[in-house]
């Protein structure tokens, strides 16, 4: 049990956190990969040694990647749209939703929404979300941002 003592740290009388210590070691022996891959064992497996097969992931966690999806989808609206930070509230919400939904490269062949965004037509931007194949593949997703960009 001292073994125990010294790798994880204590709080409130309970061993809850590992220690940096055990953490280096962990990952030193299973390596770190940004992408799903097949370990030694054929799970479908992520970061360190994260069998998401078995094991899935949180809720918790799922919120992290979110948040940090989303400021990725900000970040690839403003290389779109240089003063994204102005656009209405309603209007950005939409577009980050949908630059999420889609990615970059698939948002970027909205050329004439881009356009209509360019001279803050909303209501064609709008139109041009709903005259599209993602539109037909996400449906009321797609009904609820054009009218989010239409209320601006």
């Amino acid at each position: 049990m001292d073994w125990l003592k010294r790798r994880m740290s204590r709080t409130q009388g309970k061993w809850t956190m590992p220690s940096e210590e055990l953490l280096s070691m962990i990952e030193r022996h299973e390596g770190f990969r940004t992408h799903p891959y097949r370990c030694t064992a054929g799970k479908l497996t992520i970061g360190i040694g994260r069998n998401i097969e078995d094991r899935g992931i949180s809720r918790d966690e799922a919120q992290v990647m979110l948040r940090n999806d989303v400021k990725l989808a900000v970040t690839d609206l403003t290389s779109v749209f240089p003063d994204f930070g102005t656009f209405p509230e309603p209007a950005a919400n939409a577009l980050i939703d949908m630059m999420f939904n889609l990615g970059l490269t698939r948002f970027r062949e909205f050329e004439m929404m881009i356009e209509a965004i360019d001279i803050r037509d909303w209501n064609m931007a709008a139109d041009e979300m709903l005259d599209s194949k993602w539109y037909k593949d996400v449906g009321d997703r797609a009904e609820e941002l054009a009218a989010l960009v239409r209320s601006v």
